[in-house]
């Protein structure tokens, strides 16, 4: 194991540990202010059970093998497809706050599909760039885009945004990082976000997160509600923040805390100190993600390992910005830190593909 897959797995435990203290400490709040049957540690234990599996399949992922996952791409991501459509299936997927997004077992929601798309995505290109032997057609460029735009979508069609939106910019980044010519892709990608952002701007749910980011006030008992607290949440933790276990606006002011904005609360109780180690802990992941990716011999380990990094790092870019007010609400989890089962299984086997590229490096780093 290398220097800088050390640095990540002592940065992911660090943020995943502080993650499940803030899981408990707004949860059980959440219980007893408002006297709730559930348990106060239901939360919490839902988080380290999803932990375990990912930690699991990452162990899985790492024996299997990075190659493998590229040699395979194209079944694996035929095959999430499937569950996509599946989740349009009643009985079978869920409707939650207006969007089909999970798969459900006897009423109880298992997991999105979507956040797996993620990671599939990248590697169906990678593995389809890699087979071209740098003789790319315009054409041939057209229809692997085609065929990626199946899955997103279906995606855009739960509808998840914000989802199709990273898978987007993840798409962009890899044109850059394989030097596919800007006119083969500019274009057709400017027409396809024409197409989607339009689409997306019919959808009501869209047009009324815009208008809650640009005047959040507009609308303070409904939809910029959670902003408009979570600034106060931020803005009231001052230097230091109130305290562990201090936070006012968990007790049932901000909605949900646990999951999009438990970064508010944390911001709340620790400062911006405890703020500055959390971001300084994404830097380390982010820095040890791309010196990985610049130390191997294989220009697919070298694609995968810096779309992986970047696919984590623009995910917490994103949910910190809109805690902070600069981004509109987008329904993203903070990696390895807020709740939520999917997005915490598919950072972990992001992270686990990450130590699996680093430990076939030729050197120290």
């Amino acid at each position: 194991m290398t220097r800088a897959g050390l640095y990540l797995i002592l940065a992911v435990a660090l943020l995943f540990s502080m993650g499940l203290l803030m899981v408990f400490n707004t949860t059980a709040a959440e219980v007893i202010d408002r006297s709730l049957s559930t348990s106060t540690h239901t939360a919490l234990l839902k988080q380290i059970v999803y932990g375990l599996i990912g930690v699991s399949g990452g162990v899985v992922m790492m024996r299997v093998g990075y190659e493998n996952l590229l040699r395979y791409s194209f079944p694996l991501l035929i095959l999430a497809s499937v569950l996509l459509v599946l989740v349009f299936v009643p009985g079978v997927g869920m409707k939650i706050n207006g969007a089909r997004r999970w798969l459900g077992v006897l009423g109880y929601p298992i997991g999105q599909p979507s956040e797996f798309i993620k990671i599939l995505v990248p590697a169906a290109y990678i593995r389809w760039y890699m087979l071209q032997n740098n003789k790319i057609g315009f054409y041939a460029f057209l229809k692997i885009l085609g065929w990626l735009s199946l899955p997103l979508g279906l995606i855009l069609f739960e509808p998840d945004n914000g989802t199709v939106l990273i898978i987007f910019l993840l798409l962009v980044v890899l044109f850059f990082l394989s030097k596919i010519k800007m006119h083969y892709w500019a274009l057709p990608l400017m027409c396809l976000g024409a197409v989607g952002g339009t689409v997306a701007y019919q959808m009501p749910h869209v047009r009324t997160r815009i208008q809650v980011y640009l005047h959040p006030e507009f609308d303070l008992r409904g939809k910029g509600h959670q902003p408009h607290q979570a600034k106060i949440a931020a803005g009231s933790g001052g230097l230091l923040g109130r305290g562990l276990g201090e936070s006012l606006q968990k007790l049932n002011y901000l909605p949900e805390a646990r999951s999009d904005y438990i970064a508010a609360i944390f911001a709340e109780e620790m400062g911006f100190v405890g703020m500055l180690a959390m971001i300084s802990l994404y830097i380390v992941i982010t820095a040890s993600g791309f010196v990985i990716a610049m130390r191997v011999d294989s220009k697919e380990a070298f694609l995968l390992a810096s779309i992986l990094t970047f696919l984590i790092s623009i995910q917490a870019f994103i949910n910190l910005g809109v805690v902070s007010g600069l981004l509109p609400s987008k329904g993203m989890t903070l990696p390895f830190f807020s709740q939520g089962g999917s997005s915490l299984l598919m950072n972990l086997i992001a992270l686990s593909i990450l130590l699996d590229i680093s430990r076939k490096e030729p050197c120290l780093c």
